[in-house]
């Protein structure tokens, strides 16, 4: 079968993916695929809105009501390139709430212990609709055409004129893109875990990339929303820490225009959260902000864990026994050899200034991207 071709393929639909798609249009170069394994694009930036369902990619009438369960943060002030797409992209954005007190559970005998709360310098910020809303803007820019859902790229061969991908949709049927060059916008990970390399990658850098801890990864975040900010009126911020769990760290989630809402952190380890389900791990959470925020946390509007550490487009087995700490950026291409010239690593753990952060995807995907070239004609193929 004749495969499918472009000029740039991009491996995997999440922000820097969408960013590096978005970038190779204004560059003149809107020759490429974007291949992204789940059904839905964002990658590890993931929304649950207050309608009990799990937000898809497509904007709809509620979508200022969503909640991040994933990536939820950036601080403008230094994390200055998404400052400015953002802006160009006309997302509105607040400061991340903090007025008030917080609480600390010590051990499961103490009482919660109220103090003052911590401030972040320089603040915090989110945007309205939740990090999708970034994710949802970049996707209106593309072309619909070049963006391939439910395609698992299985293996990439390396030839001296092309590359070969072969992706994988949920009947197992495989499809071939064949391109100049492979931007992956996976983590280095789990690039290096699924993907079959051919000619393999040179040692010392799949040894690197199989090293690198992917953000996220080992992390679980339960979500609870609400019909108001109810710990407001205690002069509560929402944010707490516990030694007891099964949530050791807590932030106000609520959206401005929309629900109130308190997301945490769970601080226990992946295996521990394997063994129980879902429901009882959400019963453990909603006693927990009971007994720290009061009897009106029992009944929320509705509630939502996400483990990435079970999510195989994010986590491997590796994942599950770090801390998932942001760390050293590995080298994002091929010295030598024949993948040089041919593959250049994007996501965000590639990023020299903020690995793992969101402001890292944008930041790889720019840096990709540049590495390329851009052609001051276009050529007949780049609009194939």
């Amino acid at each position: 079968m004749t495969p499918h071709t472009a000029r740039i393929a991009i491996v995997g639909g999440g922000l820097s993916g969408l960013y590096a798609a978005c970038l190779l249009e204004q560059r003149g170069m809107p020759n490429y695929v974007v291949l992204e394994a789940r059904d839905i694009l964002g990658g590890r930036i993931a929304s649950a809105s207050a309608s009990d369902q799990f937000a898809s990619e497509t904007t709809t009438a509620d979508s200022i009501d969503r909640f991040d369960l994933g990536p939820t943060w950036f601080w403008p002030e230094y994390q200055r390139e998404l400052s400015r797409l953002v802006e160009s992209l006309g997302l509105r954005r607040f400061e991340q709430f903090e007025t008030g007190d917080m609480l600390v559970e010590r051990s499961a005998n103490a009482r919660p212990a109220r103090t003052h709360g911590y401030v972040n310098l320089p603040p915090s910020v989110r945007l309205i609709g939740g990090m999708g809303a970034l994710v949802d803007a970049l996707h209106r820019t593309l072309d619909p055409s070049r963006i391939q859902t439910g395609q698992t790229v299985r293996a990439v061969r390396c030839t001296t004129s092309h590359v070969d991908l072969d992706g994988e949709d949920a009947a197992k049927h495989v499809t071939t893109w064949r391109a100049d060059h492979v931007l992956l916008a996976l983590p280095p990970r789990l690039a290096e875990h699924t993907i079959a390399f051919a000619p393999p990658l040179p040692r010392t850098l799949a040894d690197d990339w199989r090293a690198t801890a992917t953000w996220m990864a080992p992390h679980a975040k339960y979500m609870a929303i609400y019909e108001t900010a109810f710990w407001r009126d205690q002069g509560l911020s929402g944010e707490a820490r516990s030694a007891h769990g099964p949530l050791g760290e807590i932030h106000d989630a609520s959206m401005p225009g929309g629900s109130a809402a308190l997301f945490g952190f769970f601080g226990v380890p992946p295996h521990v959260r394997k063994a129980r389900t879902e429901a009882e791990w959400c019963t453990q959470c909603r006693a927990q902000l009971v007994r720290l925020f009061g009897p009106q946390a029992a009944n929320p509007r509705a509630e939502f864990i996400k483990d990435w550490a079970q999510d195989r487009y994010t986590a491997t087995a590796a994942d599950l026994d770090t801390t998932g700490d942001h760390g050293q950026a590995p080298a994002a291409k091929v010295s030598s050899g024949p993948w040089r010239g041919r593959l250049t690593g994007i996501a965000s753990e590639w990023s020299p200034h903020f690995p793992g952060y969101v402001a890292g995807a944008i930041q790889a995907a720019g840096m990709g991207v540049e590495a390329l070239g851009s052609p001051v004609i276009p050529t007949a193929r780049d609009h194939e």
